[in-house]
């Protein structure tokens, strides 16, 4: 049997302030062909495959056509609720939709009933099947929704509400039922949960999971599985033979650049897991991050690669060029973000502006001051001279009064 794992979908989302709905098609069309090409028995999703609670039109349409060409491309569905997600709207129909293969883990009360899925001739299946009476092997894949400690601590008889407590007794349910299924037979263990597991590696896409509780759970809880399928860190990692972060199938910011985006491919016999291999995605588009001064950046043919891609651009000039942004997006049209971190500029960042204020010498001191503090830097000679010719304007006025 053959498992793919993904998770972290986010669809809807977009990419400072471009919207992705087109290459999140693209990326459905690719797992529907991957289904195809690679014999794929059962399709994870471990969490956050909406961006948002209250998703729009397009991208529910966009979800309902992936489950439906999954399911007729031969595959199952294990869906699991990440904490973008609205558990209750996304678990809509979800014993409905079992009988078409969408298997959802939305609900508390459905996180120790597993599918259960023969792994030679002989086992029995199904979402409430147990080992055969020949003892032939079969997996369970259980599907942890995510875990709100505040909310979710009392029914679980956690204590205290901590991401730890509630994780601890989500797998001690699991690990109880799987121990009940194994007195009939030989049953392997695959475990969806959407979490931030310890030694993971995060990156600036993904919300803050503290609020509540300890963010990190250890390793330690998913012991005994034969595999536990992450969600919510966007990296692709490996943080143990058994536990894995499949990570997002798009870059959702800009310190994903040099993440290779994919997915795990899961081989499992009636022995258990046999082979986990990596999948890689195409990328719509190319993501670059560029530093330097202005000029070097523009007229450097070291930078061509970056002309067509997604920019981030940080300007190390001393000076702050004028019209940045107009000139950089005149090699790289599609610069989203431009920050600034001027060389040399440290000695004045330290400095106030109240303090450089209070050691101006005159009344120009403090106008060409106000321009470098707003818009980083000096005022150049014709600046000052307008400035100059301003100011005794303004005296002679005062004067002739």
């Amino acid at each position: 049997m053959r498992l793919l794992h993904t998770s972290d979908w986010h669809l809807g989302r977009s990419f400072h302030g471009v919207g992705m709905l087109d290459a999140q098609r693209s990326f459905v069309d690719q797992l529907v062909s991957t289904v195809s090409s690679e014999a794929i028995d059962v399709v994870l999703i471990a969490g956050d495959v909406y961006d948002r609670a209250l998703p729009g039109v397009d991208v529910v349409r966009l979800l309902d056509d992936a489950l439906v060409r999954l399911t007729a491309a031969g595959a199952r569905v294990v869906l699991t609720s990440g904490n973008h997600d609205s558990a209750i709207r996304l678990g809509f129909a979800s014993r409905l939709l079992e009988r078409g293969g969408v298997h959802l883990r939305t609900r508390l009360a459905d996180l120790d009933q597993p599918l259960v899925l023969p792994l030679e001739p002989g086992a029995a299946a199904g979402p409430g099947a147990g080992g055969s009476k020949d003892n032939a092997a079969v997996l369970a894949i259980y599907g942890i929704p995510w875990l709100e400690p505040r909310l979710v601590a009392e029914q679980l008889g956690a204590e205290p509400a901590s991401h730890f407590a509630v994780t601890r007794a989500a797998t001690d349910r699991i690990r109880a039922d799987l121990a009940q299924r194994s007195a009939g037979g030989t049953v392997h263990s695959v475990v969806l949960a959407h979490t931030f597991a310890s030694g993971g590696i995060s990156s600036d896409s993904e919300r803050d999971l503290r609020i509540g509780g300890v963010g990190a759970v250890p390793l330690d809880l998913f012991d005994g599985f034969s595999y536990t399928a992450l969600g919510h860190l966007h990296g692709r990692q490996t943080l143990s033979p058994q536990v894995r972060y499949s990570g997002s199938p798009l870059a959702y910011s800009f310190s994903e650049a040099r993440h290779t985006k994919g997915s795990w491919l899961i081989d499992v016999g009636p022995e258990g897991v046999t082979n986990v291999s990596e999948l890689s995605w195409d990328a719509p588009r190319k993501l670059a991050v560029l530093r330097g001064e202005i000029t070097e950046l523009l007229e450097s043919g070291d930078h061509a690669w970056a002309e067509d891609a997604f920019c981030q651009i940080t300007l190390t000039d001393a000076q702050r060029p004028q019209q940045a942004m107009e000139r950089l997006r005149a090699r790289f049209p599609d610069t989203l973000v431009l920050g600034f971190d001027p060389q040399g500029g440290s000695a004045k960042a330290t400095t106030s502006y109240s303090t450089r204020l209070a050691e101006a010498q005159d009344d120009l001191s403090v106008c060409c001051g106000f321009l470098e503090h707003v818009r980083g830097r000096d005022a150049d000679d014709a600046e000052r001279l307008a400035i100059a010719g301003a100011l005794d304007n303004v005296r002679l006025r005062e004067a002739s009064l």
